[in-house]
Protein backbone atom coordinates (compact mmCIF):
# COMPACT_ATOMS: atom_id res chain seq x y z
CA UNK A 1 0.00 0.00 0.00
CA UNK A 2 0.98 3.53 -1.14
CA UNK A 3 1.33 5.79 1.65
CA UNK A 4 -1.42 7.92 0.17
CA UNK A 5 -3.74 4.98 0.22
CA UNK A 6 -4.43 5.56 3.93
CA UNK A 7 -7.01 7.92 2.69
CA UNK A 8 -8.94 5.81 0.50
CA UNK A 9 -8.77 3.21 2.81
CA UNK A 10 -10.03 5.39 5.97
CA UNK A 11 -12.88 6.73 3.89
CA UNK A 12 -13.66 3.06 2.95
CA UNK A 13 -13.81 1.73 6.50
CA UNK A 14 -15.36 4.97 7.91
CA UNK A 15 -12.34 5.32 10.48
CA UNK A 16 -11.63 8.97 10.88
CA UNK A 17 -7.84 10.36 9.51
CA UNK A 18 -6.17 12.40 12.01
CA UNK A 19 -3.89 14.74 9.85
CA UNK A 20 -1.44 17.60 11.20
CA UNK A 21 -0.04 20.87 10.09
CA UNK A 22 3.74 21.35 11.42
CA UNK A 23 6.67 22.41 10.10
CA UNK A 24 9.99 20.63 11.59
CA UNK A 25 12.06 17.94 11.92
CA UNK A 26 11.27 16.76 15.58
CA UNK A 27 7.81 17.57 15.29
CA UNK A 28 7.15 15.39 12.96
CA UNK A 29 8.82 12.71 14.52
CA UNK A 30 7.17 13.09 17.50
CA UNK A 31 3.68 12.93 15.63
CA UNK A 32 4.63 9.60 13.91
CA UNK A 33 5.49 8.04 17.15
CA UNK A 34 2.50 9.02 18.25
CA UNK A 35 0.18 7.67 15.69
CA UNK A 36 -0.66 10.57 13.62
CA UNK A 37 -1.75 9.57 9.90
CA UNK A 38 -1.33 12.26 7.94
CA UNK A 39 1.19 15.23 7.77
CA UNK A 40 0.83 19.08 6.25
CA UNK A 41 3.52 21.25 5.62
CA UNK A 42 0.73 24.50 5.46
CA UNK A 43 1.02 27.70 4.17
CA UNK A 44 0.06 28.34 7.50
CA UNK A 45 3.62 28.13 8.63
CA UNK A 46 3.39 31.83 8.37
CA UNK A 47 0.65 33.34 10.97
CA UNK A 48 2.41 29.79 13.51
CA UNK A 49 6.13 30.02 13.01
CA UNK A 50 7.16 33.39 10.25
CA UNK A 51 5.23 35.86 12.40
CA UNK A 52 3.34 37.14 9.40
CA UNK A 53 -0.42 38.15 9.21
CA UNK A 54 -1.27 36.20 7.13
CA UNK A 55 -0.30 33.17 4.58
CA UNK A 56 0.52 35.40 1.32
CA UNK A 57 4.10 36.48 2.18
CA UNK A 58 4.68 32.62 2.50
CA UNK A 59 7.43 31.76 -0.44
CA UNK A 60 8.18 28.66 -2.60
CA UNK A 61 11.77 28.64 -0.73
CA UNK A 62 10.02 28.74 2.50
CA UNK A 63 7.80 25.87 1.94
CA UNK A 64 10.80 23.89 0.90
CA UNK A 65 12.42 24.46 3.64
CA UNK A 66 9.77 23.32 5.77
CA UNK A 67 8.96 20.36 3.77
CA UNK A 68 12.59 18.90 3.76
CA UNK A 69 12.81 19.00 7.62
CA UNK A 70 9.68 17.37 7.83
CA UNK A 71 10.70 14.82 5.40
CA UNK A 72 13.91 13.83 7.77
CA UNK A 73 11.95 14.05 10.80
CA UNK A 74 8.83 11.13 9.77
CA UNK A 75 11.81 9.03 8.38
CA UNK A 76 13.49 9.16 11.36
CA UNK A 77 10.75 8.09 13.19
CA UNK A 78 9.27 4.69 13.97
CA UNK A 79 6.66 4.89 11.14
CA UNK A 80 8.93 5.99 8.07
CA UNK A 81 5.70 6.36 5.61
CA UNK A 82 3.62 8.37 7.20
CA UNK A 83 2.44 10.89 4.05
CA UNK A 84 3.91 14.06 3.76
CA UNK A 85 1.67 16.81 1.54
CA UNK A 86 2.95 20.16 0.88
CA UNK A 87 0.85 22.96 0.18
CA UNK A 88 1.94 25.37 -2.78
CA UNK A 89 1.73 29.06 -1.38
CA UNK A 90 0.24 31.74 -2.92
CA UNK A 91 0.99 32.66 -6.95
CA UNK A 92 3.22 29.38 -6.86
CA UNK A 93 0.44 27.67 -9.41
CA UNK A 94 -0.92 30.47 -11.74
CA UNK A 95 -0.21 28.48 -14.41
CA UNK A 96 0.05 25.22 -15.13
CA UNK A 97 3.81 25.44 -16.06
CA UNK A 98 4.92 27.05 -12.89
CA UNK A 99 2.52 24.23 -10.32
CA UNK A 100 4.31 21.74 -12.32
CA UNK A 101 7.31 23.07 -11.33
CA UNK A 102 6.90 23.81 -8.15
CA UNK A 103 5.50 20.91 -7.11
CA UNK A 104 8.09 18.34 -8.78
CA UNK A 105 10.33 20.49 -6.36
CA UNK A 106 8.48 19.36 -3.24
CA UNK A 107 8.10 16.03 -4.66
CA UNK A 108 11.77 15.54 -5.13
CA UNK A 109 11.93 17.06 -1.58
CA UNK A 110 10.40 13.66 -0.09
CA UNK A 111 6.47 14.95 -0.40
CA UNK A 112 4.26 12.65 -1.54
CA UNK A 113 1.38 15.43 -2.77
CA UNK A 114 0.90 18.68 -2.92
CA UNK A 115 -2.05 20.83 -1.64
CA UNK A 116 -3.63 23.38 -3.67
CA UNK A 117 -6.63 25.95 -2.63
CA UNK A 118 -9.45 26.35 -5.44
CA UNK A 119 -12.61 28.28 -5.62
CA UNK A 120 -15.24 27.92 -8.54
CA UNK A 121 -14.49 31.18 -10.09
CA UNK A 122 -11.08 29.86 -11.47
CA UNK A 123 -11.80 25.64 -11.49
CA UNK A 124 -13.23 25.38 -14.34
CA UNK A 125 -10.32 27.21 -16.84
CA UNK A 126 -6.90 28.11 -14.75
CA UNK A 127 -6.94 25.31 -12.11
CA UNK A 128 -8.84 23.20 -14.06
CA UNK A 129 -5.74 23.11 -16.48
CA UNK A 130 -3.69 23.14 -13.49
CA UNK A 131 -5.00 19.81 -12.76
CA UNK A 132 -4.82 18.13 -15.73
CA UNK A 133 -1.10 19.34 -15.77
CA UNK A 134 -0.70 17.24 -12.41
CA UNK A 135 -1.88 14.59 -14.11
CA UNK A 136 -0.15 13.86 -16.77
CA UNK A 137 2.75 14.60 -14.46
CA UNK A 138 1.93 12.11 -12.05
CA UNK A 139 1.54 14.87 -9.38
CA UNK A 140 -1.08 13.61 -6.44
CA UNK A 141 -3.29 16.32 -5.11
CA UNK A 142 -4.94 17.16 -2.22
CA UNK A 143 -7.89 20.28 -2.79
CA UNK A 144 -8.62 22.61 -0.07
CA UNK A 145 -12.27 24.06 0.02
CA UNK A 146 -14.16 26.61 1.80
CA UNK A 147 -12.21 29.35 3.77
CA UNK A 148 -9.12 29.19 1.84
CA UNK A 149 -6.45 31.94 3.93
CA UNK A 150 -4.65 32.41 0.34
CA UNK A 151 -7.84 33.98 -0.84
CA UNK A 152 -8.79 35.98 2.64
CA UNK A 153 -8.94 39.28 0.91
CA UNK A 154 -12.05 37.62 -1.50
CA UNK A 155 -14.15 36.68 1.56
CA UNK A 156 -16.30 38.81 3.89
CA UNK A 157 -16.24 36.19 6.44
CA UNK A 158 -14.86 33.18 7.78
CA UNK A 159 -17.52 30.64 7.93
CA UNK A 160 -18.63 29.48 4.45
CA UNK A 161 -22.04 27.63 3.20
CA UNK A 162 -24.11 29.53 5.45
CA UNK A 163 -26.91 29.89 3.23
CA UNK A 164 -28.27 27.12 0.78
CA UNK A 165 -27.01 28.91 -2.43
CA UNK A 166 -23.55 28.83 -0.87
CA UNK A 167 -23.80 25.48 0.45
CA UNK A 168 -24.49 24.58 -3.15
CA UNK A 169 -21.95 26.09 -4.89
CA UNK A 170 -19.84 24.18 -2.12
CA UNK A 171 -20.84 20.95 -3.34
CA UNK A 172 -20.51 21.41 -6.52
CA UNK A 173 -16.55 22.96 -6.28
CA UNK A 174 -16.08 19.70 -3.94
CA UNK A 175 -17.13 17.66 -7.08
CA UNK A 176 -15.46 19.54 -9.27
CA UNK A 177 -12.09 19.28 -7.60
CA UNK A 178 -12.87 15.21 -7.40
CA UNK A 179 -13.83 14.76 -10.92
CA UNK A 180 -10.47 16.97 -11.65
CA UNK A 181 -8.46 13.85 -9.73
CA UNK A 182 -8.03 15.23 -6.49
CA UNK A 183 -7.62 12.53 -3.76
CA UNK A 184 -8.92 14.56 -0.78
CA UNK A 185 -9.98 17.65 -0.18
CA UNK A 186 -9.24 19.78 3.02
CA UNK A 187 -12.81 21.74 3.77
CA UNK A 188 -12.13 24.83 6.07
CA UNK A 189 -14.77 26.90 8.19
CA UNK A 190 -17.92 25.73 7.03
CA UNK A 191 -21.18 24.65 8.09
CA UNK A 192 -21.98 21.46 9.22
CA UNK A 193 -24.77 20.51 7.37
CA UNK A 194 -22.52 21.35 3.66
CA UNK A 195 -20.07 19.27 4.87
CA UNK A 196 -21.57 16.27 5.76
CA UNK A 197 -23.15 16.36 2.17
CA UNK A 198 -20.31 16.79 0.48
CA UNK A 199 -18.36 13.85 2.29
CA UNK A 200 -22.02 11.47 1.52
CA UNK A 201 -21.50 12.57 -2.20
CA UNK A 202 -17.72 12.76 -2.78
CA UNK A 203 -16.04 9.41 -3.14
CA UNK A 204 -12.59 10.88 -1.85
CA UNK A 205 -11.78 11.58 0.97
CA UNK A 206 -12.68 15.38 3.29
CA UNK A 207 -10.48 16.34 6.21
CA UNK A 208 -12.34 18.84 7.88
CA UNK A 209 -10.71 21.91 10.14
CA UNK A 210 -13.83 23.78 11.23
CA UNK A 211 -16.12 21.51 9.24
CA UNK A 212 -17.92 19.59 12.24
CA UNK A 213 -17.37 16.26 13.03
CA UNK A 214 -19.13 14.48 10.11
CA UNK A 215 -15.64 14.76 7.66
CA UNK A 216 -13.63 11.43 6.63
CA UNK A 217 -10.92 12.96 9.04
CA UNK A 218 -9.83 16.23 11.06
CA UNK A 219 -6.83 18.36 10.40
CA UNK A 220 -5.21 20.74 12.87
CA UNK A 221 -2.15 22.77 13.15
CA UNK A 222 0.45 21.38 15.50
CA UNK A 223 0.50 24.94 17.53
CA UNK A 224 -2.95 25.21 18.20
CA UNK A 225 -3.52 21.03 19.26
CA UNK A 226 -0.73 21.11 21.46
CA UNK A 227 -1.19 24.65 22.89
CA UNK A 228 1.86 26.99 21.74
CA UNK A 229 -1.05 29.32 20.19
CA UNK A 230 -2.13 31.63 22.43
CA UNK A 231 -5.26 32.60 21.23
CA UNK A 232 -6.54 29.54 18.41
CA UNK A 233 -9.44 29.53 16.52
CA UNK A 234 -13.26 28.86 17.73
CA UNK A 235 -12.63 25.73 15.27
CA UNK A 236 -9.31 24.34 17.01
CA UNK A 237 -9.01 23.17 20.28
CA UNK A 238 -5.47 22.58 22.71
CA UNK A 239 -4.97 19.14 23.46
CA UNK A 240 -2.11 19.93 25.49
CA UNK A 241 -0.94 22.99 27.59
CA UNK A 242 2.62 23.22 25.76
CA UNK A 243 3.24 27.50 26.40
CA UNK A 244 2.25 27.26 30.00
CA UNK A 245 4.89 24.29 30.07
CA UNK A 246 7.66 25.83 27.89
CA UNK A 247 6.86 29.23 29.94
CA UNK A 248 7.51 27.68 33.42
CA UNK A 249 10.68 25.85 31.66
CA UNK A 250 12.32 29.06 30.60
CA UNK A 251 11.53 30.77 34.04
CA UNK A 252 13.34 27.60 35.58
CA UNK A 253 16.08 28.30 33.14
CA UNK A 254 16.84 31.68 34.46
CA UNK A 255 16.42 31.44 37.77
CA UNK A 256 19.03 28.65 37.96
CA UNK A 257 21.19 30.31 36.04
CA UNK A 258 20.94 33.70 38.07
CA UNK A 259 21.41 31.57 41.42
CA UNK A 260 24.05 29.71 39.86
CA UNK A 261 22.21 25.96 40.52
CA UNK A 262 22.87 25.20 36.87
CA UNK A 263 24.92 23.82 35.17
CA UNK A 264 26.26 21.32 37.97
CA UNK A 265 28.67 18.55 38.54
CA UNK A 266 26.43 16.30 35.92
CA UNK A 267 26.07 18.71 33.20
CA UNK A 268 29.98 19.32 33.12
CA UNK A 269 32.93 17.63 32.73
CA UNK A 270 36.13 18.36 34.98
CA UNK A 271 40.57 17.86 34.44
CA UNK A 272 42.27 15.11 36.26
CA UNK A 273 43.69 16.61 39.77
CA UNK A 274 46.95 15.75 37.42
CA UNK A 275 46.09 17.30 34.76
CA UNK A 276 44.99 20.68 36.59
CA UNK A 277 48.84 20.94 38.06
CA UNK A 278 50.44 20.39 34.93
CA UNK A 279 48.31 23.44 33.10
CA UNK A 280 49.00 25.67 36.17
CA UNK A 281 53.32 24.77 35.81
CA UNK A 282 52.44 25.94 31.90
CA UNK A 283 50.67 29.12 32.46
CA UNK A 284 53.30 29.66 35.30
CA UNK A 285 56.13 29.22 32.72
CA UNK A 286 54.44 30.86 29.72
CA UNK A 287 53.53 34.32 32.16
CA UNK A 288 57.46 34.79 32.42
CA UNK A 289 57.96 34.17 29.31
CA UNK A 290 55.75 36.54 27.95
CA UNK A 291 57.08 40.03 27.77
CA UNK A 292 54.47 42.92 28.98
CA UNK A 293 52.72 45.74 26.51
CA UNK A 294 53.22 48.51 26.14
CA UNK A 295 49.39 49.07 25.82
CA UNK A 296 46.60 46.51 26.70
CA UNK A 297 44.39 46.03 23.73
CA UNK A 298 41.43 45.85 25.12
Amino acid sequence: MTSLQIFARKKREKTPLAMVALYDAPSAQIACDAGIDAILVGDSVGNTVLGFDSTIPVTVDAIAHHVGAVVRGVKSSSRPDVPVIADLPFGSYATPEKAVENAVRMMQLGAHAVKIEGTQEYLPTLKHDVFTAFAAAGIPVMGHLGFTPQSVLKFPGVVQAKTAPSAHKLLADALHLSEAGCFAIVLEATTEEAAREITAQLPISTIGIGAGVVCDGQVLVWHDLVGITEKPFKFSKAFGATRQVWAQALQDFKNEVENRSFPTADNSWNMTAEEVDNWAQLRGEATTDIEPLDEQPF
